[in-house]
């Protein structure tokens, strides 16, 4: 890893989910073909998964002791609160002496405090929402930001008074290419199951429940399963197919996902834009507890484009996600109708748009 400075150092914050954090990677990768001697630093927090990523990169990142607030008792808000005062203090005392160019926030919690302490020092700060629903930190943060990127056209209309943009949602240096049609993946197709970088308890339940049946009907497919970490050991003992593997993290998604012929997720916003990169055929199943119900909507505009079915959690979840599975597993023509890619320009704008925002002089310094 290189040496961590702020110094005029473009400052990229966010994390917690994949889809907080990979947007973040996205933009930086492109940040240092752009700009390759600026430096470049991360902030995030000591969970989540920039803590299990960013000590294994080559990027230098701080990470910070900071926690969500959404779902915990008063008395958990309260600890929380405090840390995140903790990290903000800390970070406005460190830029004081060393200033960073800027800092671009992705979202999730783990972006509060740098974004809080840009906002406190007049360093310009530029936010990405990726969600059709803004989180609570945006909502708060975005009429003082240089420029909010909004990866769907309905984030516009949740903030007024924005500097909005709508640039669609970055994604990462993999899926900025071609990928093989659809239609040239031959058997065993696979049918890939995510449930996000921590895993989704009730899809990975669902398909130990079906996976044996669906598979023994199939015989031209496998499943490749990632069940999150913290989920693994749970499952190991459950009764599988030999062509179902468990895995709690896959590295290389692009490549991953080049050789899957139908995909079962959730519904955050870097897996919908790296679906329509690739273009390969999902089931969404959005998380009903997203902030918001920002999965739902980011499921729901998928599948108005025609790039997915949403199969939503409820009554009958189990058996109306295995219809849906069984139907595409079993309809090339169905699976087809799905693939549409289309090329990411999301990173380009971006730093376009931030060259131009940082074109003029530096806000002065906020005591």
């Amino acid at each position: 890893m290189s040496e961590l400075t702020f110094q005029d150092a473009l400052v990229f914050t966010g994390g917690g989910t994949g889809g907080h954090y990979f947007p973040a990677v996205a933009l930086a990768e492109g940040a240092r073909v752009r700009w390759p001697e600026r430096p470049i630093a991360f902030v995030g927090a000591c969970r989540g998964i920039e803590a299990r990523q960013l000590p294994q990169s080559s990027w230098p990142h701080l990470l910070l002791e900071v926690e969500g607030f959404l779902g915990r008792s008063p008395v958990r808000v309260l600890k929380s609160a405090l840390k995140l005062w903790q990290a903000h203090r800390f970070l406005v005392r460190t830029w004081k002496r060393e200033r960073p160019w800027a800092v671009v926030g992705t979202g999730g919690y783990a972006s509060a405090p740098a974004l809080l302490a840009a906002r406190s020092l007049g360093i310009p700060y530029f936010i990405h929402e990726s969600n059709a629903a803004p989180g609570a930190l945006v909502r708060f943060l975005a009429k003082g930001a240089r420029r909010v990127w909004c990866g769907m056209e309905a984030v516009q209309g949740c903030l007024p008074g924005a500097k909005c943009l709508v640039v669609g949602t970055p994604v990462r240096a993999g899926f900025l290419r071609e990928f093989k049609p659809l239609k040239e993946l031959a058997p065993p197709y696979r049918l890939l199951v995510l449930g996000g970088s921590g895993g989704a308890r009730a899809i990975n339940r669902a398909l130990v429940e079906v996976g044996q049946g669906l598979l023994e009907e199939h015989p031209g497919w496998e499943i490749l399963h990632q069940t999150g970490p913290a989920q693994l050991e749970s499952l190991k003992g459950s009764p599988l197919h030999a062509r179902h593997t468990l895995v709690p993290f896959l590295e290389g998604m692009d490549g991953v996902l080049e050789g899957t012929s139908l995909l079962v997720s959730r519904a955050g916003a870097s897996t919908c834009s790296e679906l329509i990169a690739c273009g390969r055929p999902a089931i969404l199943i959005p998380l009903p507890t997203s902030a918001g119900d920002h999965q739902r909507m980011n499921a729901l505009a998928m599948a108005s484009e025609g790039r997915a079915e949403v199969v939503e959690e409820g009554p009958d979840f189990v058996p109306r996600l295995r219809e849906a599975m069984a139907r595409l597993m079993g309809s090339a023509e169905g699976r087809e109708a799905l693939s549409r890619p289309e090329r990411n320009v999301s990173i380009q704008r971006c730093l376009e748009d931030l060259a131009s925002g940082l074109a003029g002089a530096q806000a002065p310094v906020m005591e």
